[in-house]
């Protein structure tokens, strides 16, 4: 059996903006190229920069869901954050931070620690693992959340980096430990994605209007949605591409 995959996607910043690619090309041992290549650390948080830390540290979507209605577009050194209550933001993440505080901080709930820098680790993307992952999701597992919610969903909810259809829905639980064959690229899956509050939100309106967590716990017996996987052989991956189990 194979699957195809339907889009893919790259958060630049982590948790700010979404990107949908046609085409990647994935290098062993890394995340997705240019995902969550920087992420916003907060007033509490522990980060100097040198190194991966936990999602705690930085300004999220759990908790300031507005967060969810940025997209992001890359244009050279620079990127174009986009939101449907700011204007346009076109800048430079190294060398235009102030610019970047200034336009997300209208965006943050009051009583949020506030966001007062930019990080970024070379060679590291802030995931939520410790190790260079990205996600895997199944358009039929989507699918099947929608049917228990009773109405449609946003894939971007879910924030994952490859999208793929044509697997009966929670077939990718069963892949932990195996691999899979993606256009030129091979990939370990290694563990199941467990969500937090940021699903709740409608990545267009940045409101919450939808019970996911509790969908998935009482219908299925728990948070999880979408598969983690490492790079174990680079190559290039397109929309339309196939995805084998092997």
């Amino acid at each position: 059996m194979t699957a195809t995959i339907q889009s893919l996607w790259r958060h630049p910043i982590k948790a700010h903006g979404r990107e949908s690619l046609d085409e990647v090309a994935l290098i062993a041992g890394q995340c997705l190229p240019g995902d969550r290549v920087w992420a916003v650390a907060h007033e509490a948080a522990r980060v100097d920069g040198t190194e991966w830390v936990k999602c705690g540290n930085f300004t999220r979507a759990a908790g300031s869901p507005q967060l969810m209605a940025i997209s992001a577009r890359t244009e050279g050194d620079r990127l174009v954050m986009m939101h449907p209550d700011r204007p346009d933001l076109r800048f430079d993440p190294e060398a235009d931070e102030a610019a970047f505080l200034d336009w997300v901080r209208p965006l943050m709930p009051d009583g949020r620690a506030a966001p007062t820098r930019i990080i970024r680790v070379p060679g590291v993307g802030m995931t939520d693992s410790s190790w260079p992952s990205l996600t895997l999701c199944n358009m039929a597992t989507h699918r099947a959340v929608e049917q228990k919610l009773g109405h449609e969903l946003s894939i971007h909810r879910w924030r994952g980096n490859i999208w793929f259809d044509g697997f009966p829905d929670w077939a990718e639980f069963d892949w932990i430990g195996q691999q899979v064959k993606i256009g030129e690229a091979i990939l370990q899956v290694r563990e199941r994605t467990t969500r937090c509050l940021a699903t709740t939100v409608n990545p267009d309106t940045g409101e919450r209007d939808a019970d996911t967590l509790g969908t998935l716990e009482q219908n299925w017996g728990h948070k999880d949605f979408s598969v983690k996987a490492e790079v174990i052989q680079g190559g290039q991956v397109r929309v339309g591409d196939k995805l084998e189990l092997l």
